[in-house]
Protein backbone atom coordinates (compact mmCIF):
# COMPACT_ATOMS: atom_id res chain seq x y z
CA UNK A 1 0.00 0.00 0.00
CA UNK A 2 1.06 3.61 -0.50
CA UNK A 3 1.31 6.07 2.39
CA UNK A 4 1.98 8.95 -0.01
CA UNK A 5 -0.69 11.02 -1.64
CA UNK A 6 -1.10 9.62 -5.13
CA UNK A 7 -0.93 12.39 -7.73
CA UNK A 8 -2.71 12.55 -11.08
CA UNK A 9 -1.99 14.82 -14.00
CA UNK A 10 -1.53 15.10 -17.74
CA UNK A 11 1.33 15.86 -20.09
CA UNK A 12 1.61 18.09 -23.13
CA UNK A 13 4.03 18.65 -26.00
CA UNK A 14 3.01 22.14 -27.05
CA UNK A 15 3.72 24.09 -30.21
CA UNK A 16 3.84 27.86 -30.22
CA UNK A 17 0.30 28.14 -31.59
CA UNK A 18 -1.06 25.64 -29.04
CA UNK A 19 -0.89 28.20 -26.25
CA UNK A 20 -4.60 29.08 -25.98
CA UNK A 21 -5.63 25.42 -26.14
CA UNK A 22 -3.02 24.43 -23.56
CA UNK A 23 -4.27 27.13 -21.20
CA UNK A 24 -7.86 25.94 -21.62
CA UNK A 25 -6.82 22.37 -20.87
CA UNK A 26 -4.91 23.25 -17.72
CA UNK A 27 -7.68 25.55 -16.49
CA UNK A 28 -10.15 22.70 -16.98
CA UNK A 29 -7.80 20.25 -15.22
CA UNK A 30 -7.43 22.72 -12.35
CA UNK A 31 -11.21 23.02 -11.96
CA UNK A 32 -11.59 19.24 -12.18
CA UNK A 33 -9.11 18.64 -9.37
CA UNK A 34 -6.05 17.22 -11.13
CA UNK A 35 -2.79 17.63 -9.26
CA UNK A 36 -0.33 18.55 -11.99
CA UNK A 37 0.40 19.28 -15.62
CA UNK A 38 3.69 18.81 -17.43
CA UNK A 39 5.47 20.32 -20.39
CA UNK A 40 8.26 18.68 -22.36
CA UNK A 41 11.52 20.63 -22.48
CA UNK A 42 13.21 20.64 -25.90
CA UNK A 43 14.60 24.16 -26.31
CA UNK A 44 16.36 23.31 -29.59
CA UNK A 45 12.94 22.95 -31.31
CA UNK A 46 11.95 26.43 -32.41
CA UNK A 47 8.28 25.59 -32.93
CA UNK A 48 7.77 24.48 -29.32
CA UNK A 49 6.70 26.62 -26.41
CA UNK A 50 9.45 27.03 -23.84
CA UNK A 51 8.63 24.74 -20.93
CA UNK A 52 9.35 27.15 -18.09
CA UNK A 53 7.82 30.19 -19.75
CA UNK A 54 4.65 28.12 -20.29
CA UNK A 55 4.62 26.77 -16.74
CA UNK A 56 5.07 30.22 -15.21
CA UNK A 57 2.34 31.75 -17.36
CA UNK A 58 -0.14 28.95 -16.64
CA UNK A 59 0.53 28.86 -12.90
CA UNK A 60 -0.45 32.52 -12.87
CA UNK A 61 -3.83 31.63 -14.35
CA UNK A 62 -4.65 28.66 -12.08
CA UNK A 63 -5.28 28.07 -8.38
CA UNK A 64 -4.46 24.53 -7.26
CA UNK A 65 -2.68 22.58 -9.98
CA UNK A 66 1.13 22.19 -10.00
CA UNK A 67 3.40 22.39 -13.03
CA UNK A 68 6.62 20.68 -13.99
CA UNK A 69 8.94 20.14 -16.94
CA UNK A 70 8.85 16.48 -17.89
CA UNK A 71 11.84 16.59 -17.69
CA UNK A 72 14.09 19.67 -17.51
CA UNK A 73 16.78 19.67 -20.18
CA UNK A 74 19.51 20.26 -17.63
CA UNK A 75 22.50 20.85 -19.94
CA UNK A 76 20.75 23.91 -21.38
CA UNK A 77 19.60 25.20 -17.97
CA UNK A 78 22.58 25.46 -15.58
CA UNK A 79 21.81 24.43 -12.02
CA UNK A 80 22.36 27.78 -10.21
CA UNK A 81 19.95 29.57 -12.56
CA UNK A 82 17.55 26.64 -12.46
CA UNK A 83 17.51 26.94 -8.67
CA UNK A 84 16.62 30.62 -8.94
CA UNK A 85 13.87 29.90 -11.47
CA UNK A 86 12.11 27.10 -9.60
CA UNK A 87 12.27 28.77 -6.20
CA UNK A 88 10.83 31.95 -7.72
CA UNK A 89 8.05 29.96 -9.38
CA UNK A 90 7.38 28.22 -6.08
CA UNK A 91 7.20 31.52 -4.21
CA UNK A 92 4.88 33.08 -6.80
CA UNK A 93 2.56 30.06 -7.06
CA UNK A 94 2.34 28.99 -3.42
CA UNK A 95 4.56 25.95 -3.90
CA UNK A 96 2.87 24.57 -7.01
CA UNK A 97 6.06 23.39 -8.74
CA UNK A 98 7.83 20.08 -9.20
CA UNK A 99 11.37 20.03 -10.61
CA UNK A 100 11.60 17.30 -13.22
CA UNK A 101 15.27 16.62 -14.00
CA UNK A 102 17.08 14.85 -16.83
CA UNK A 103 20.75 14.43 -17.56
CA UNK A 104 20.23 15.22 -21.25
CA UNK A 105 19.35 12.74 -23.95
CA UNK A 106 19.52 14.24 -27.44
CA UNK A 107 23.11 15.41 -27.23
CA UNK A 108 23.43 16.10 -30.96
CA UNK A 109 20.69 18.73 -30.65
CA UNK A 110 21.87 19.95 -27.24
CA UNK A 111 25.38 20.54 -28.57
CA UNK A 112 23.89 22.37 -31.58
CA UNK A 113 22.91 25.06 -29.07
CA UNK A 114 26.54 25.61 -28.11
CA UNK A 115 26.47 23.46 -25.01
CA UNK A 116 29.68 21.44 -24.55
CA UNK A 117 29.00 17.77 -25.14
CA UNK A 118 29.45 15.51 -22.10
CA UNK A 119 30.08 11.80 -22.05
CA UNK A 120 27.20 9.75 -20.62
CA UNK A 121 29.11 9.25 -17.36
CA UNK A 122 29.96 12.94 -17.03
CA UNK A 123 26.37 13.93 -17.86
CA UNK A 124 25.11 11.81 -14.96
CA UNK A 125 27.75 13.25 -12.62
CA UNK A 126 26.66 16.76 -13.60
CA UNK A 127 23.03 15.76 -13.11
CA UNK A 128 23.66 14.55 -9.55
CA UNK A 129 25.68 17.65 -8.72
CA UNK A 130 22.91 19.83 -10.11
CA UNK A 131 20.23 18.29 -7.91
CA UNK A 132 22.43 18.70 -4.84
CA UNK A 133 23.20 22.31 -5.75
CA UNK A 134 19.57 23.26 -6.40
CA UNK A 135 18.73 22.01 -2.91
CA UNK A 136 21.66 23.87 -1.35
CA UNK A 137 20.53 27.10 -3.05
CA UNK A 138 17.04 26.75 -1.56
CA UNK A 139 15.57 26.97 1.91
CA UNK A 140 17.59 29.89 3.27
CA UNK A 141 20.71 29.69 5.38
CA UNK A 142 24.23 31.03 5.00
CA UNK A 143 25.86 31.71 1.61
CA UNK A 144 26.78 28.59 -0.33
CA UNK A 145 30.20 27.74 -1.70
CA UNK A 146 30.19 24.59 -3.80
CA UNK A 147 33.14 23.17 -5.70
CA UNK A 148 32.07 20.24 -7.85
CA UNK A 149 33.52 18.86 -11.05
CA UNK A 150 30.81 20.48 -13.14
CA UNK A 151 29.39 23.26 -10.98
CA UNK A 152 31.15 25.83 -8.84
CA UNK A 153 29.54 28.67 -6.92
CA UNK A 154 31.20 31.03 -4.45
CA UNK A 155 29.32 32.61 -1.55
CA UNK A 156 25.90 32.56 -3.25
CA UNK A 157 22.94 33.35 -1.01
CA UNK A 158 20.22 30.67 -1.07
CA UNK A 159 16.65 31.62 -1.83
CA UNK A 160 14.49 31.72 1.34
CA UNK A 161 12.15 29.22 -0.31
CA UNK A 162 12.24 25.45 -0.01
CA UNK A 163 13.38 23.50 -3.05
CA UNK A 164 10.49 21.87 -4.89
CA UNK A 165 10.34 18.07 -5.04
CA UNK A 166 12.81 16.71 -7.60
CA UNK A 167 11.62 13.91 -9.90
CA UNK A 168 14.15 12.42 -12.30
CA UNK A 169 13.78 10.80 -15.68
CA UNK A 170 16.63 8.38 -14.90
CA UNK A 171 17.14 5.42 -17.24
CA UNK A 172 20.67 3.97 -16.97
CA UNK A 173 22.07 2.29 -13.84
CA UNK A 174 24.31 5.22 -12.87
CA UNK A 175 21.50 7.74 -13.25
CA UNK A 176 19.09 5.49 -11.34
CA UNK A 177 21.56 5.25 -8.47
CA UNK A 178 21.91 9.04 -8.43
CA UNK A 179 18.14 9.31 -8.17
CA UNK A 180 18.22 7.02 -5.17
CA UNK A 181 20.79 9.21 -3.45
CA UNK A 182 19.39 12.68 -4.08
CA UNK A 183 15.94 12.71 -5.77
CA UNK A 184 12.42 12.71 -4.38
CA UNK A 185 10.76 10.85 -7.24
CA UNK A 186 11.37 8.89 -10.41
CA UNK A 187 9.60 8.97 -13.79
CA UNK A 188 10.40 5.68 -15.60
CA UNK A 189 11.69 6.29 -19.11
CA UNK A 190 10.03 5.18 -22.36
CA UNK A 191 6.62 5.20 -20.63
CA UNK A 192 7.54 2.00 -18.82
CA UNK A 193 4.92 0.89 -16.32
CA UNK A 194 4.85 -1.26 -13.19
CA UNK A 195 4.51 -4.54 -15.12
CA UNK A 196 7.44 -3.86 -17.45
CA UNK A 197 10.89 -5.42 -17.30
CA UNK A 198 12.35 -1.91 -17.29
CA UNK A 199 10.56 -1.08 -14.04
CA UNK A 200 11.34 -4.41 -12.38
CA UNK A 201 15.05 -4.10 -13.07
CA UNK A 202 15.36 -0.33 -12.52
CA UNK A 203 13.50 0.38 -9.31
CA UNK A 204 15.71 -1.91 -7.16
CA UNK A 205 18.76 0.12 -8.24
CA UNK A 206 17.11 3.26 -6.86
CA UNK A 207 16.14 1.50 -3.65
CA UNK A 208 19.60 0.06 -2.99
CA UNK A 209 21.28 3.42 -3.63
CA UNK A 210 18.84 5.15 -1.28
CA UNK A 211 19.47 2.62 1.48
CA UNK A 212 23.24 2.96 1.03
CA UNK A 213 23.04 6.64 2.04
CA UNK A 214 20.54 6.09 4.83
CA UNK A 215 17.38 7.08 2.96
CA UNK A 216 14.02 5.30 3.08
CA UNK A 217 13.36 4.09 -0.49
CA UNK A 218 9.62 4.38 0.08
CA UNK A 219 10.01 8.16 0.27
CA UNK A 220 11.08 8.23 -3.40
CA UNK A 221 7.85 8.16 -5.33
CA UNK A 222 7.36 6.59 -8.76
CA UNK A 223 5.28 8.70 -11.16
CA UNK A 224 4.41 7.00 -14.42
CA UNK A 225 4.02 8.72 -17.77
CA UNK A 226 1.00 6.73 -18.87
CA UNK A 227 -0.34 6.84 -22.45
CA UNK A 228 -3.58 5.14 -23.37
CA UNK A 229 -7.08 5.59 -24.77
CA UNK A 230 -10.29 5.76 -22.79
CA UNK A 231 -13.02 3.77 -24.54
CA UNK A 232 -16.79 3.74 -24.16
CA UNK A 233 -16.87 -0.05 -23.92
CA UNK A 234 -14.49 -2.50 -22.26
CA UNK A 235 -11.67 -3.85 -24.41
CA UNK A 236 -11.07 -7.58 -24.62
CA UNK A 237 -7.39 -6.90 -23.89
CA UNK A 238 -6.06 -3.80 -22.16
CA UNK A 239 -2.43 -4.65 -22.98
CA UNK A 240 -0.78 -5.53 -26.27
CA UNK A 241 1.33 -8.58 -27.05
CA UNK A 242 4.38 -6.91 -25.52
CA UNK A 243 2.45 -6.32 -22.29
CA UNK A 244 2.18 -2.55 -22.72
CA UNK A 245 -1.01 -0.85 -21.56
CA UNK A 246 -3.17 0.39 -24.45
CA UNK A 247 -6.24 1.52 -22.51
CA UNK A 248 -9.81 0.45 -21.98
CA UNK A 249 -13.09 1.51 -20.42
CA UNK A 250 -13.31 3.74 -17.38
CA UNK A 251 -13.76 0.70 -15.14
CA UNK A 252 -10.73 -1.00 -16.68
CA UNK A 253 -8.61 2.09 -16.04
CA UNK A 254 -9.84 2.28 -12.45
CA UNK A 255 -8.99 -1.36 -11.80
CA UNK A 256 -5.55 -1.05 -13.40
CA UNK A 257 -4.49 2.11 -11.59
CA UNK A 258 -5.85 1.05 -8.22
CA UNK A 259 -3.88 -2.18 -8.48
CA UNK A 260 -0.77 -0.25 -9.48
CA UNK A 261 -0.96 1.82 -6.29
CA UNK A 262 -1.94 -0.91 -3.85
CA UNK A 263 0.24 -3.70 -5.24
CA UNK A 264 3.16 -2.01 -7.03
CA UNK A 265 3.96 1.19 -5.07
CA UNK A 266 2.82 3.54 -7.82
CA UNK A 267 2.41 7.06 -6.46
CA UNK A 268 1.49 9.09 -9.52
CA UNK A 269 0.26 9.00 -13.11
CA UNK A 270 0.65 11.54 -15.92
CA UNK A 271 -1.84 10.89 -18.73
CA UNK A 272 -0.71 11.13 -22.34
CA UNK A 273 -2.52 10.33 -25.58
CA UNK A 274 -2.15 6.79 -27.00
CA UNK A 275 0.66 8.11 -29.23
CA UNK A 276 2.44 9.72 -26.28
CA UNK A 277 1.28 13.25 -27.05
CA UNK A 278 -1.18 15.69 -25.51
CA UNK A 279 -4.53 14.11 -24.60
CA UNK A 280 -7.65 15.48 -26.27
CA UNK A 281 -10.07 17.53 -24.17
CA UNK A 282 -12.71 14.79 -23.96
CA UNK A 283 -10.21 12.20 -22.72
CA UNK A 284 -8.75 14.70 -20.26
CA UNK A 285 -12.22 15.41 -18.87
CA UNK A 286 -13.04 11.70 -18.48
CA UNK A 287 -9.66 11.13 -16.81
CA UNK A 288 -10.20 13.96 -14.34
CA UNK A 289 -13.91 13.50 -13.55
CA UNK A 290 -14.51 9.76 -13.92
CA UNK A 291 -11.28 7.80 -13.49
CA UNK A 292 -9.21 9.81 -11.01
CA UNK A 293 -11.93 10.33 -8.35
CA UNK A 294 -12.80 6.63 -8.43
CA UNK A 295 -9.16 5.58 -8.03
CA UNK A 296 -8.71 8.03 -5.16
CA UNK A 297 -11.82 6.63 -3.49
CA UNK A 298 -10.69 3.02 -3.92
CA UNK A 299 -7.25 3.81 -2.48
CA UNK A 300 -8.73 5.68 0.47
CA UNK A 301 -11.12 2.80 1.20
CA UNK A 302 -8.30 0.26 1.11
CA UNK A 303 -6.03 2.38 3.29
CA UNK A 304 -8.76 2.90 5.86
Amino acid sequence: MSAQKVVFGFGAHSRIDDGPELLRMVEQADRDGLDLFSQSDHPYIGGRLDAYASIGFILGRTRQISGFANVTNLPTRPAPMLARMVTSLSALSGGRVVLGMGAGGLWDRISDMGVPRLSPADAVDAFEEAIALVKKLSGGGPPVTYQGRHYQVDQIEPAPVAAPPVWTGSVGPKSLAAAGRVADGWIPGHAADWLSDRYRTSRPIIDRAAEAVGRDPHEIRTVFNFPGRITDRPLSATRNREGRWIGGSVDQWIEELTGAVLEHRASGFTLFSPEGGTPDLVSLSRWATEIVPAVREAIAKENG
